[in-house]
């Protein structure tokens, strides 16, 4: 009943990821079962040590657990994911791109701000709307986000199967030892289902596998 714009997407996926949250015991596991598309277990070992130096660096700090998150996702998915991503793509087509607001005296000073400044209850960069409204039309910020994703589940079971299959293949799980070859396969077999959209685990593994293959072609 709602229109397009306020409907939750994957509200499935999403109920599913908050009754994982509610047995977390501590905030660093809450906060890492928020950003991880394995909250089960990954499939794969992982670097205790940067683990720990993370979280020594960043839950042992004065910060609440808000500021904890962010301080996080400034060290970890700010530069390992969203800022790679956008240097890959720019890069792609000789484009050069900047992002102003991580000028070290813009950061300096957005830190520097009382936690009050930045959030007001759920509304994030509370200051920014502040100044943009001036601007620019309020209905034209106040709308939920837009995202650029792909239909990678339904890809996945269409048009992407057969290539999928070979990749995520229990022979060359096991040959290669890189993933748990269970586990990977039974994801895969709860997205074949389509009971389950398990497309973000599955194409981080495939990504994975292909870079492999081309490595050793």
């Amino acid at each position: 009943l709602l229109p397009s714009l306020r409907r939750i997407r994957h509200g499935g996926d999403k109920l599913h990821k908050l009754t994982n949250l509610l047995t977390a015991d501590t905030p660093q596991e809450i906060y890492s079962r928020m950003v991880t598309f394995w909250p089960s277990g990954l499939p794969v070992g992982y670097d205790e040590d940067f683990k720990d130096k993370l979280d020594d660096k960043v839950w042992s700090s004065e910060y609440d657990f808000t500021e904890r998150m962010m301080l996080a996702d400034t060290l970890t998915y700010l530069p390992d994911d969203i800022l790679v991503k956008v240097d890959r793509a720019s890069m792609g087509v000789s484009l050069e791109t900047r992002a102003p607001f991580l000028d070290h005296r813009v950061f300096e000073f957005a830190w520097s701000l009382p936690l009050s400044y930045r959030m007001r209850g759920k509304q994030s960069k509370a200051i920014l709307r502040e100044v943009l409204f001036r601007y620019v039309p309020k209905v034209l910020i106040e709308r939920p986000k837009s995202g650029f994703s792909l239909p990678i589940g339904d890809y996945l079971r269409g048009p992407l199967r057969d290539w999928a299959e070979s990749m995520l293949s229990r022979e060359r799980l096991s040959r290669e030892g890189y993933f748990d070859a269970e586990k990977v396969r039974s994801v895969w077999n709860q997205h074949l289902s389509q009971r389950f959209n398990r497309e973000h685990e599955l194409w981080s593994i495939l990504m994975f596998q292909s870079w492999i293959e081309n490595q050793y072609r």
